[in-house]
Formats: structure tokens, C-alpha cells, sequence
């Protein structure tokens, strides 16, 4: 089973920070195709964006290799408004695509920081993420 999700910024830097990590598994997935990345060029900005600050010392080659497999691998949608409000306004994007895809299909949002985002069944950590991918494989 193929599952869709829109994955937030701070589970790529978690990964590449520790690959050995749940959100690391959760990109592992992305590569073997189980999870499908949903994203934006707004999202890939923000990716890049982040992943390139000085504090993190992630490799600019690592981060294109991640950057070309969610272009290569991923969807890419037009985000909708919606009449949700965010503490951050950075991830607002995240949520919108997230409506958009799921307009369509069955999509999630994935993110280590839960309270940043509404309460809903589809706005789940990497933790859950995980766990929806094993129990249907």
C-alpha cells in the first residue's frame, strides 16, 4: 500500500540529523516509495531554506539528493486557502497542501511539532506515521 503525506521541515532535519530516528524511518520509507511526498515549491523553499542554516552542517549535497527525491518522487499541488490559524506562518503551507491533496486522496500531514497544527486524524507524528504504514503492509 502507497500512503501520501505532507512532510514538515523539522522531521527532514531530524532525519538528516540522525538518520538512526523515527523521522528517519519515515524518510526511508519516502525512498523505498511507501510514502509518497506531497509537496510544493513553497515547501521545497522552506526545505532548502532551513536545511542550509549554519547551525545543522548538513552537507549542500546531502540536501540536494533530498531535494531531488521529493521533485523526482513527490506530487507537487497548489495550496488552498482555509480558515485555520498558525502560531508560525511558515507552516501554514504545510496545512494548505495538505487540504489540497486530500480534496483528492487519502493524505497526511507529518510533523514533530503537533500543537503547531489543528487536531486532526491526519496531522500525525513520524511515531504515527510509521505505525500507519506497518499496520497496512
Amino acid at each position: 500500500m502507497i500512503f501520501y503525506a505532507v512532510i514538515d521541515t523539522n522531521v527532514i532535519v531530524s532525519s538528516m540529523l540522525k538518520h538512526d530516528s523515527i523521522p528517519g524511518k519515515v524518510i526511508d520509507y519516502v525512498l523505498v516509495h511507501k510514502i509518497i511526498p506531497i509537496i510544493n515549491e513553497d515547501i521545497i523553499h522552506e526545505y532548502l531554506d532551513v536545511l542550509t542554516r549554519n547551525k545543522f552542517f548538513i552537507d549542500l549535497k546531502d540536501i540536494n539528493k533530498m531535494l531531488k527525491v521529493f521533485r523526482k518522487n513527490g506530487i507537487s499541488l497548489d495550496k488552498i486557502d482555509t480558515l485555520e490559524s498558525f502560531i508560525d506562518k511558515d507552516d501554514a503551507v504545510f496545512y494548505e497542501i495538505t487540504m489540497s491533496a486530500r480534496r483528492t486522496m487519502d493524505a497526511y500531514l507529518v510533523t514533530g511539532n503537533l500543537k503547531h497544527f489543528p487536531q486532526k486524524s491526519y496531522v500525525v507524528s513520524p511515531r504515527e506515521m510509521i505505525a500507519i504504514v506497518e499496520s497496512n503492509t
